[in-house]
């Protein structure tokens, strides 16, 4: 008999979550003006809000909490954290910041001004959000085919190298670099091939321009490498990544995701005039150039979890969960971004809720929908997510519009994915009679998604 696949882990530790009524999360709902952003964590039964700092740490991780060192300048944590980051990327210079969006405040404070142009690969709300909040314009270049959510392809993240070539062709002089998210998550959680990096870096060197990653998810971008792409299946995950940043001149880094910590990030780069003009904004916004946000005891954390988290057997378990949760909804009919990405299940809100206008936002509904069956907290990456242009101020009904069910890291069991699976069954064999949506009453005018006001409509 083949013996089954389990996890790479054990339990030591757990947290008691609690189930709620219907009637107390329709209370919970109009209190929060339909915005699951704004419900408190204990009405929430299973969160798959987001999976940046929702997982849980290993128990070497708390042993290196307890070695942190926080001395305000030059601490050890800083080095430990310094030599695993250059040992993964191959990147000399690091800077830590408090998480990853700091480190695109950091980083685009020196690097972007008003009236650029940055192309990429379907760039997420903060790295849009911190390009345009500069006046600047970020330009998505991502694959057709990440448009076809039922199309199977192994890498949808890729960036188009037309497109790019387009954009650098006709606007070089106001690209300031090119950036590449690994995983694009905005697509669907797919990852993007090596050869795709190689090509991107051709058409760079060909302008003289730069490249950065956007790295939160750069260990399960390798995994998909090794386990799709021909040539990889013998390398490592830790070669794998220094041949992907090979072709990257500096990095972003969301460590409460890859990390596998609560609370962190980094800057890294190979270029020094690169690491002076980020020094220069890192100590007035994040703290001086070895903690920048951070304390002793999370950076001890991040170098242990990074070491973890770019093993494959850590990789394997996480990424057949979100295999296995995919697996039900293929039972069920749900459709979604296929095939299944690395760290969530996006599920197509567009062909779910087939009688929900655009304008009325179908992924949120759905979203509102799903919490209301059973407490489960998802995420809208859709037309809410997508924002207004910021000329015209028209909505963007452009891209794809999905829930996103995240799963937090060594932290839900399969028995929860069952639990997930068939609550969102139960809203889609309801579909039809799900007709209206609803509407922005109050909204922000950036990254408007995480405070937006809404109410239904009926």
């Amino acid at each position: 008999m083949e013996i089954p696949f389990a996890e790479a882990w054990k339990i030591k530790m757990v947290e008691p979550i609690h189930k709620s009524t219907l009637e107390q999360r329709l209370k919970w709902l109009e209190e929060a003006n339909y915005n699951v952003f704004q419900l408190k964590s204990d009405q929430v039964y299973i969160d798959c809000l987001t999976d940046s700092g929702t997982g849980a740490m290993s128990d070497r991780q708390w042993a290196a909490i307890m070695t942190g060192d926080e001395s305000y300048a030059g601490a050890r944590s800083f080095f430990e954290l310094k030599d695993t980051v250059t040992e993964i990327t191959g990147f000399e210079y690091v800077i830590p910041t408090h998480q990853g969006r700091a480190a695109e405040n950091v980083l685009f404070s020196h690097l972007v001004k008003a009236g650029d142009i940055v192309p990429g690969n379907s760039h997420f709300d903060t790295t849009k959000g911190h390009i345009e909040s500069r006046k600047a314009f970020a330009v998505d270049c991502t694959v057709d085919i990440a448009k076809d959510t039922q199309l199977e392809a192994p890498f949808k993240g890729n960036v188009d190298i037309d497109k790019l070539d387009k954009v650098l062709a006709e606007n070089a002089d106001k690209v300031p670099f090119i950036i590449i998210t690994i995983t694009n998550n905005t697509a669907g959680g797919q990852p993007v091939s090596m050869q795709n990096l190689r090509d991107v870096r051709k058409v760079a060197d060909k302008y003289n321009k730069r490249v950065i990653f956007d790295s939160a998810r750069f260990a399960e971008n390798a995994y998909f490498i090794k386990v799709r792409e021909e040539g990889y299946k013998d390398k490592t995950i830790r070669e794998i990544c220094r041949e992907m940043f090979s072709y990257a001149d500096a990095m972003t880094m969301s460590a409460k995701k890859d990390g596998l910590v609560n609370m962190g990030g980094f800057i890294a780069t190979r270029w020094e005039d690169i690491y002076e003009g980020a020094k220069n904004f890192v100590i007035p916004f994040e703290g001086y150039l070895t903690y920048g946000g951070m304390n002793g005891r999370d950076m001890a954390a991040l170098a242990v979890g990074l070491r973890e988290n770019t093993e494959f057997d850590m990789l394997e378990t996480r990424i057949k969960q979100i295999e296995f949760l995919a697996s039900l909804l293929d039972e069920y009919g749900v459709p979604y971004q296929r095939p299944v990405g690395g760290h969530a299940v996006f599920v197509d809100a567009s062909k779910v809720l087939t009688k929900v206008p655009k304008e009325e936002f179908p992924a949120q509904t759905l979203t509102v929908e799903l919490y209301k069956g059973a407490g489960i907290r998802g995420c809208e990456i859709g037309y809410i997510l997508a924002d207004r242009d910021p000329v015209t101020r028209e909505n963007r009904f452009g891209g794809l519009d999905f829930v996103r069910l995240a799963i937090p890291r060594r932290t839900y069991t399969d028995n929860h994915m069952k639990v997930i699976a068939a609550a969102l069954k139960n809203v889609y064999d309801r579909r039809d009679s799900i007709t209206r949506g609803v509407e922005i009453v109050w909204e922000a005018p950036l990254m408007r998604h995480f405070t937006v006001k809404l109410k239904p409509l009926s």
